[in-house]
């Protein structure tokens, strides 16, 4: 009953009734206790003797007398968990929508709602993976940020590319008392490349919120062993621990040449990445590397049960497979 009167979500004759029982349990006279409830003297009698009847499920309402209801909630839940009719021109139900349609008020189709927890108006996404490692993948990654490896640092790598300059058709307006900075909503469209397009890639710090960023002109492996580079200079004398996505770029070229090119990697023996596929917006650990993993760090990873980076998916430099 502590938690009916500190929760926010019950409803507040729950809470009153709750505030009853305890102060009567803390030995408060019934003209105290309705004092400091706020409701009378006879309210306070009333359910402390229902609560010594039938304990905490008496303070619930009961089943009222009356008329019973002549609304079956039934069609409304089958009604509701089918599409609307092509003639009505909507995607979903709403509450009015659907009680026009059945011919019952906008109220009872929400009440009923309510009590059955349907909210036709929400929408998720999911995403299913055909990968068959797909757990062990999860739990690498996980790992790394439930268990963060001592002295040691963690960085997500993505790029944005094709980032276009465009030139809007008019100057930007100067912000001015009462009146915002306006500009113009359509652009100029570029005339062979005129304005050019740049990469952006960028490395968050998952502990501190540290970004490291780069903006280059082409999308290549080159650049991106070239952003790795200054990522590696932005963090010396560090373990690195990189999570990064197999996008294209990585995937085709980087997987040949990622472990010819690692000695270029200022402290390559330092840096750590792992090859990921997206997920609902989860990064995942790629495959095997090539090389086996330093002695510091397959004991800070075995010292992980469960969540624990696999042996097998354990190396320096970027793994075999992907980037």
């Amino acid at each position: 009953m502590r938690s009916w009167v500190r929760a926010s979500g019950i409803r507040a004759g729950l809470a009153q009734r709750a505030r009853i029982v305890l102060l009567a349990g803390e030995g408060h006279s019934n003209t105290e206790i309705a004092a400091r409830v706020g409701v009378s003297r006879p309210t306070v009698i009333h359910w402390r003797g229902r609560y010594a009847e039938g304990g905490v499920v008496a303070l619930e309402d009961r089943q009222r007398s009356g008329r019973p209801r002549r609304v079956d909630e039934a069609e409304v839940v089958t009604a509701t968990l089918n599409s609307p009719p092509e003639r009505l021109g909507v995607t979903h139900w709403s509450s009015r929508l659907l009680g026009a349609e059945l011919g019952i008020g906008f109220a009872t189709v929400a009440r009923i709602w309510r009590k059955w927890n349907l909210q036709p108006w929400r929408v998720e996404t999911f995403k299913f993976s055909t990968d068959p490692e797909l757990e062990a993948k999860v739990r690498d990654v996980i790992g790394l940020y439930l268990h963060p490896p001592e002295n040691a640092v963690v960085l997500c790598i993505d790029e944005k590319s094709q980032v276009q300059a465009l030139q809007r058709t008019a100057p930007i307006l100067p912000i001015m008392p009462g009146v915002p900075e306006k500009a113009t909503h359509d652009y100029i469209q570029p005339q062979n490349h005129e304005h050019g397009t740049t990469t952006l890639f960028a490395a968050l710090e998952v502990a501190t919120g540290k970004i490291v960023d780069s903006c280059l002109p082409r999308h290549r492996h080159q650049e991106f062993l070239r952003f790795l580079k200054q990522v590696a200079k932005a963090y010396p004398r560090r373990r690195l621990h990189i999570v990064c996505d197999n996008y294209a770029t990585n995937l085709v070229k980087c997987r040949q040449e990622i472990g010819v090119c690692s000695h270029d990697l200022p402290g390559a023996d330092r840096v750590r990445s792992y090859a990921t596929c997206r997920l609902s917006g989860l990064t995942l650990c790629g495959h095997a590397s090539r090389s086996a993993p330093p002695a510091g760090v397959a004991q800070e990873r075995s010292a992980l049960p469960k969540v624990g980076l696999p042996s097998s998916l354990v190396g320096a430099g970027l793994p075999r497979g992907s980037a």
